[in-house]
């Protein structure tokens, strides 16, 4: 007993040591409003608002309600991405605005999140602890720091962040991340939007879906006061969007004729500034939860009832890319609505971002499957350089000089040549000789599986242009953790997102190139590939077999390793594949 006692003793005391140390141990502070480009996801006019941390641009105060202006001063989906490999990260702000609400939790209206994404490019949580005073602090600890991880802080949803810092250890590192160039999906919308009665930033269902979709999400959800007014609208045509999303109708009960007049003006407001963006309307999603009050069901209903008429006449008139999302789709329950009987509580939150990932996924043309390959992420596998940032170049590259042929894949691509990065290439010569001529742009990413390239696809690297060919090395990453019937299926739905996004252009697939040690696997997969192009209708190609000797194994002086091609290797894989490439005979 004296013993267990003296265990229990010295393990408090060095809890508590341990605890006095990250106390008194210095950090180093970083302010974002002192960043000397855009950091804050989610603000869309990060040059022209009046406080670092608002929503709205400041020509809005006057033109839009006095109540809208009042709540797009507070940080509603907005968050700072950055990359730190450090154990222990402190955030402290101030807010100017009360902490909580009877119906919303303080580490929900005033609060932050954190969110790390691991190397395979899911989100897991971070939970800190935390202390609300005048200076309202996170503390976070035993973070995972085997490699330099990407965070999202997600920032108060309904308060007004004043002043904000993030600080490591002095010995670690934090990096801030830009604003992503990808286009954003815009949602106007209520209470419900900006977050109210979740338990954290991170569990409003703009910022699950922005996860789930791992796309920006501009969050205009005003509390009370989102009805869709035009001149919010007005604003949100200001934007390059992916798609517009307008979720008004809980601010609009009572108001049949209004919400009728002012979705068909949002629409036409929307369409001529924006043409060809999609807009998503919605149903009032608690009409199917409410029971026992029927005079409240009977006005969802309504409400519901002139959305839907009002969506079927721009139909009808010819009205092009406009979709409807019903509160069936959405699914919430009173259960759902636990809070207050009109807010959702966390269940009801994530049914609205698994609803508005469907509908939106539908609409873009991003479907997923069962399998990780059908499911597009990004990764951090391979830590010789940044996939962010390599993404990122791929869109500048292609707006200032759009490739006639694209090359689509992995490390085997990426290590070859072109001038998209300044890496030490192994084929360099070969890519000179044989590619650069014909114009093609190099968009390998080491480390990258199916699903990965299959992001990239539906995240911008094919828009925007009309290539003449996209030709694709995909696969071998997936051999170490996929069915050979999980590749194929991966293959198949970014065969698909390709034809989707260049319908104009020609394919080409080029067969998994042996390895080391796998030859026999890989000949099987390939001749499955081969099949999947017959019935997709897509020429293939193997020139992996120039790579092998007489006994069905790897030539060694073709490798540099086993898996990547050396000089020699590269040599023969550009002469075999240049006479398939559509500017061959230029």
């Amino acid at each position: 007993m004296k013993k267990q006692y003296f265990l229990f003793v010295l393990i408090t005391m060095l809890s508590v040591q341990v605890a006095l140390c990250r106390q008194i141990m210095p950090y180093k502070w970083w302010n974002p409003a002192e960043s000397s480009f855009p950091v804050i996801e989610g603000q869309a006019w990060p040059k022209e608002v009046a406080q670092f941390y608002d929503r709205l641009p400041a020509k809005a105060k006057g033109v839009v309600d006095a109540s809208v202006w009042y709540q797009s001063q507070e940080s509603a989906g907005l968050m700072i991405r950055f990359y730190s490999k450090s154990p222990y990260i402190r955030v402290r702000y101030t807010a100017s605005r009360e902490l909580n609400k009877p119906h919303i939790p303080a580490t929900g209206m005033s609060g932050l999140d954190l969110y790390a994404m691991n190397r395979s490019g899911q989100w897991e949580w971070s939970p800190g602890k935390y202390h609300f005073g005048d200076t309202i602090e996170y503390q976070y600890s035993s973070l995972k720091h085997d490699f330099f991880r990407e965070y999202n802080l997600y920032l108060p949803y309904h308060n007004q962040v004043k002043w904000l810092e993030i600080g490591v250890p002095e010995d670690a590192q934090l990096t801030p991340l830009p604003v992503s160039q990808d286009k954003p999906i815009v949602v106007y919308g209520t209470s419900i939007t900006q977050g109210t009665a979740a338990p954290r930033p991170g569990l409003t269902w703009p910022a699950i879906l922005g996860r789930r979709l791992q796309t920006p999400v501009i969050n205009l959800g005003f509390a009370g006061c989102g009805r869709l007014d035009e001149s919010v609208v007005n604003l949100m045509g200001e934007m390059e969007a992916k798609m517009y999303v307008l979720d008004c109708l809980p601010n609009l009960l009572g108001r049949e004729e209004a919400i009728k007049t002012r979705l068909i003006t949002a629409v036409k407001i929307l369409q001529q500034k924006q043409p060809g963006v999609p807009v998503l309307i919605v149903d009032h999603a608690a009409a199917q939860a409410v029971s026992l009050n029927t005079a409240q069901r009977e006005q969802y209903q309504k409400a519901n009832d002139a959305s839907r008429e009002t969506f079927e006449q721009l139909k009808a008139s010819g009205v092009k890319n406009i979709f409807y999302l019903s509160a069936d789709s959405i699914g919430l329950k009173e259960e759902n609505l636990a809070v207050d009987g009109v807010h959702p509580d966390v269940s009801g939150m994530e049914l609205y971002g698994v609803a508005y990932e469907k509908a939106i996924r539908r609409i873009l043309h991003e479907p997923v499957g069962q399998y990780t390959t059908t499911q597009p992420c990004r990764q951090f596998r391979d830590r010789s350089y940044n996939w962010n940032e390599r993404h990122e170049l791929v869109l500048r590259a292609n707006r200032e000089n759009p490739p006639e042929i694209v090359l689509l894949g992995n490390s085997i691509v990426q290590h070859w040549g072109g001038k998209l990065d300044k890496k030490v290439h192994r084929g360099e010569d070969s890519w000179e000789k044989y590619f650069a001529p014909l114009g093609v742009h190099n968009f390998g990413f080491g480390g990258d599986c199916i699903e990965n390239i299959l992001w990239r696809v539906y995240h911008g690297e094919l828009d925007g242009y009309h290539a003449k060919q996209v030709v694709i090395m995909a696969g071998t990453n997936n051999i170490g953790f996929n069915s050979d019937e999980e590749i194929i299926a991966g293959l198949k739905l970014l065969l698909q997102g390709v034809k989707e996004r260049q319908p104009s252009a020609r394919m080409l697939m080029v067969g998994i190139l042996p390895r080391r040690g796998k030859e026999a696997r890989v000949a099987a997969l390939d001749k499955q590939i081969n099949e999947l192009c017959v019935h997709e209708n897509i020429p293939y190609i193997n020139p992996g077999k120039l790579l092998l000797d007489t006994s069905g194994k790897i030539k060694e002086s073709f490798f540099a390793d086993g898996l990547h091609p050396g000089a020699e290797g590269y040599q023969v894989l550009a002469k075999a594949i240049q006479p398939h490439m559509v500017n061959a005979g230029r």
